[in-house]
């Protein structure tokens, strides 16, 4: 390895270690509530398992692993490895650049770090994030098994996808890579008894939720599969919805950054030359971008070609020095903003309702409902809102109040409703909240929830009998 392809690293880890502290001390004026996801995600985290109702297991442990070594499950503790998992992608890719030399090195951490689906997953917790640098990993490894031809590289590649997949389901995308570069050329095949092994490290780390999996009715496979709106059994089909991909393909020049992810399309025009890292960027754009033509995909969706895909730009860019520095200022801009916004999250941005409304209000709702269920003889608690009970079951952890979900009517349609139903001995009075309207419910208790993400629920709690719960 050649000097310049090592002397990258001691300015690149100065530049992570920046922007972490920074993204940090931001992160600790945060003053949005936490997701409905963050929430849930805190709570798988209260018990060890090899699997959760709808994602594998990483980020719950990840999440368990970080509040209890700081003793705290503030929001800032929750959210806190968002940026430094970003930080060890950045570092990592670096790596997998620095085959092009110093400068491509880090450009390529630079341009990570400040890619605006970085920013906003230094700001969250999210499966992305946790996934990012074990995906990475792999590509790194699998560089490394072109270049070497090493057994090891091959379990490596395979175990660090096992992570990812423990993380995301999206991680599969990159066993879809290897094979697609072996299609592509020649001199990127793997010797089968290489991938072999890579396929071997993969199953055996991701068998335990595998496993899980099995003996809990293929909860999270379920739920994954039920995300592709035409495969389901009440759906009629897949449609054609070009108005949904045209959106999404749109949404991506938002998470990459609109020069950043133009130099991709670019790469990916020609993608046989390019096949080295084009073959994990492919996959999903193109399979996202089918299921937004299909029914509807989120914009989140297809992070996993950026791992590859930010070198790939950076490649393609490195001709075009200016067009470079301009995509990465475009996007430190939005780097930048993005975690002020979190510091005053009031702000409208010409809109009726705060820009950040759906972080905004849930915690203070919460403490509406759990102050009325005290009131009331610490009333056992019953919403049918999912949002409402993640948030309950976070903000009200020390509270002394038992939560619960409706039972549910044949499939779980969530975590609550598979691991929090409504025990059926439960007997007296509870609180229900909804927005629902029973007989049975009585005089409402109107709840205040201006301008954060209950705004438009019209939701309201109600002291009744239990059997009432079992009409909702």
């Amino acid at each position: 390895m050649s000097l310049s392809e090592t002397n990258w690293l001691r300015p690149a880890l100065a530049l992570v270690l920046v922007v972490t502290l920074l993204r940090w001390a931001l992160l600790a004026l945060n003053r949005t509530d936490l997701f409905v996801d963050e929430a849930q995600y805190w709570l798988w985290g209260q018990h060890f398992a090899f699997g959760y109702y709808s994602k594998p297991p990483l980020i719950a442990w990840v999440i368990r692993a970080v509040t209890s070594l700081a003793g705290s499950d503030a929001p800032f503790w929750v959210r806190m490895p968002g940026a430094m998992f970003h930080g060890v992608t950045a570092l990592i890719l670096g790596a997998l650049a620095a085959r092009g030399g110093r400068a491509m090195a880090l450009w390529t951490v630079a341009a990570y770090l400040t890619l605006p689906m970085v920013a906003f997953g230094s700001l969250i917790i999210s499966t992305d994030t946790i996934m990012a640098p074990f995906f990475a990993a792999a590509l790194l490894f699998h560089a490394r098994l072109i270049e070497r031809g090493r057994a090891v590289d091959a379990l490596l590649a395979g175990a660090m996808v096992g992570i990812a997949c423990l993380a995301k389901y999206a991680g599969i995308y990159f066993l879809v890579g290897v094979a697609l570069a072996a299609v592509l050329r020649r001199d990127l095949r793997i010797r089968p008894a290489h991938a072999a092994l890579m396929l071997l490290a993969w199953a055996a780390v991701i068998s335990p939720n595998v496993i899980w999996n099995l003996t809990h009715g293929l909860s999270t496979l379920s739920h994954t599969a039920d995300n592709i709106g035409w495969v389901k059994e009440d759906s009629a089909g897949p449609g054609l919805n070009p108005a949904s991909m045209a959106e999404f393909i749109v949404s991506q020049f938002g998470v990459m950054g609109p020069v950043l992810f133009g130099a991709l399309i670019a790469a990916l025009w020609r993608v046989r030359p390019n096949a080295r890292l084009a073959a994990f960027a492919l996959p999903a754009l193109v399979v996202v971008s089918v299921q937004a033509l299909l029914d509807k995909a989120y914009a989140n969706w297809a992070v996993s070609a950026y791992f590859a895909g930010t070198v790939l730009a950076m490649t393609v860019l490195a001709s075009r020095p200016r067009l470079r520095l301009a995509g990465v200022l475009i996007n430190t801009l939005v780097a930048v903003g993005l975690p002020l916004l979190t510091v005053f999250p009031e702000a409208r941005l010409g809109g009726e309702r705060p820009f950040l409304f759906r972080y905004l209000g849930r915690a203070d709702l919460s403490h509406q409902i759990i102050a009325l269920a005290q009131q009331s003889g610490n009333l056992p608690v019953v919403s049918t809102d999912r949002d409402v009970l993640a948030d309950l079951f976070y903000t009200g952890r020390a509270s002394g109040l038992a939560f619960y979900a409706p039972r549910p009517q044949g499939k779980p349609q969530s975590h609550y409703e598979q691991s929090y139903p409504l025990p059926p001995a439960l007997a007296g009075q509870i609180l229900v909240v909804t927005g629902r309207t029973l007989p049975c419910l009585g005089t409402a208790m109107p709840l205040k929830a201006d301008g954060g993400a209950f705004a438009r629920r019209n939701l309201a709690a109600y002291v009744t009998d239990t059997p009432c719960a079992g009409q909702l």
